[in-house]
């Protein structure tokens, strides 16, 4: 059985006269009725009654009739898709990210993706910087909203937003009512930090500036999530230093407190594996280009 029989079928269960089919086909009407046979012989039915005055379907050829019409227009619809496809409109993305990426850009990032790329699947995973790498390298995700910095050969990693660090104190502290604060105001604080195997950039850059000062740090408490530190900074466990953009993690009993002079900063990355083809992803790397752009962020 070929499509084009299929197609013929149809133009004389329409016409219902093999003349008026087979001028519409744009061919004579002997090989469009031993078409027609040879399709009524390789099913084993009957699809139309011939007579010398007229053609009508049979019962089979009304059923057939309109599971052809069925399949061909799954036909259509799947060459349509295949299309959408190879321009990156259809698909699946699987994306990796932190939490903290949510307080800023991620939002942004996917409502204006979701609004241009309805058809794609945007499954999302929560989890690490650490976590995220080796789900791109084992291919459990497609990208990743990551903390640089972070490399490895196979993979790519752009920065998109970097941001500078805030110091977070309960209200009652002695420090709550200054405009700014330096890091030599906080050497002796009892510090609550994101733990080094969850966000080491961040980490390492906050330990590295309290050594330049000739200062070891006190770590009371590392956790695993902004919130949590948030929540015992407010609780007057001891204060932090976040990213600025934390400072949306609101809670009326801590102070967000600008840092002057040296300070911590971070950066946002988007991560993929080197020669991903997906062109789902490249759409959606491309949108994170157009967003950087607006928001003044330099990517690299």
């Amino acid at each position: 059985m070929e499509l084009r029989q299929l197609e013929y079928f149809i133009a004389v269960a329409e016409e219902l006269h093999f003349g008026r089919a087979a001028s519409r086909l744009e061919m004579t009407q002997p090989p469009l009725s031993q078409q027609i046979r040879q399709l009524e012989d390789e099913l084993g039915v009957r699809l139309f009654h011939r007579t010398n005055r007229r053609v009508e379907l049979s019962d089979a050829g009304r059923v057939y009739l309109g599971e052809v019409r069925h399949i061909l227009a799954l036909l259509q619809q799947a060459g349509q898709m295949a299309q959408k496809a190879q321009l990156g409109k259809m698909g699946r993305l699987v994306l990796g990210f932190v939490g903290s990426a949510t307080y800023d850009v991620l939002p942004n990032v996917i409502r204006a993706y979701q609004d241009q790329y309805p058809d794609v699947d945007l499954v999302l995973h929560e989890m690490p910087t650490p976590e995220q790498v080796d789900a791109l390298l084992n291919g459990t995700i497609d990208v990743g909203v990551l903390r640089p910095p972070t490399s490895h050969p196979a993979l790519t990693v752009r920065t998109i937003r970097r941001d500078q660090c805030v110091a977070v104190v309960p209200v009652s502290h002695r420090l709550a009512a200054e405009k700014t604060i330096t890091m030599k105001q906080l050497r002796r604080e009892q510090l609550i930090l994101v733990s080094r195997s969850i966000w080491p950039g961040l980490y390492d850059s906050i330990v590295t500036l309290f050594h330049e000062e000739g200062v070891s740090p006190t770590i009371r408490l590392e956790v695993t999530e902004v919130q949590t530190v948030v929540g015992f900074v407010a609780a007057g466990i001891g204060v932090s230093i976040l990213p600025g953009s934390t400072q949306h993690v609101h809670t009326r009993d801590v102070r967000y407190l600008p840092i002057t002079g040296e300070a911590p900063q971070v950066e946002m990355g988007v991560a993929w594996r080197r020669g991903n083809p997906s062109e789902v992803l490249k759409q959606f790397l491309a949108g994170i280009d157009k967003m950087a752009v607006r928001t003044g962020e330099q990517t690299r």
